[in-house]
């Protein structure tokens, strides 16, 4: 998993060579919420079931200029897009199986919603 302020270059490089059916899934947390803290472990071992993906770690205190909205109301708020558009983009229940249950109807079919910002831009903005 990548983390902006410790693998900036990285997460830049990956997105610029990110293919057309890759997806990026980030989950914005924050250092001081305990759900968080128990949900970043279980990223990890989703991040190992789809390596083809690039997982990506939000810490909102650290990091506001990544935010999408202005103030996400519940944490962990979870992102999954890719070049074409958004597949998912709120609140969710600190469970991986719910964003592998995501992945996975990802993968037989993409429905994309309204448009998010570009994650690429915003990471881009803030470097």
């Amino acid at each position: 998993m990548l983390y902006p302020e410790k693998n900036r270059s990285e997460l830049l490089q990956q997105l610029a060579t990110l293919k057309e059916e890759q997806l990026i899934i980030v989950c914005y947390c924050a250092a001081w919420c305990k759900t968080c803290a128990g949900f970043e472990p279980q990223l990890l071992q989703l991040e190992q079931k789809y390596p083809q993906h690039l997982f990506v770690w939000i810490d909102i205190e650290e990091h506001e200029a990544l935010l999408i909205d202005e103030d996400l109301e519940d944490l962990p708020t979870v992102l999954i897009q890719n070049k074409k558009g958004t597949l998912f983009y709120g609140p969710l229940l600190p469970f991986a199986e719910h964003i592998d249950r995501l992945l996975q109807q990802a993968s037989k079919k993409m429905v994309f919603t309204s448009p998010v910002a570009d994650f690429e831009q915003l990471v881009i903005a803030t470097a």
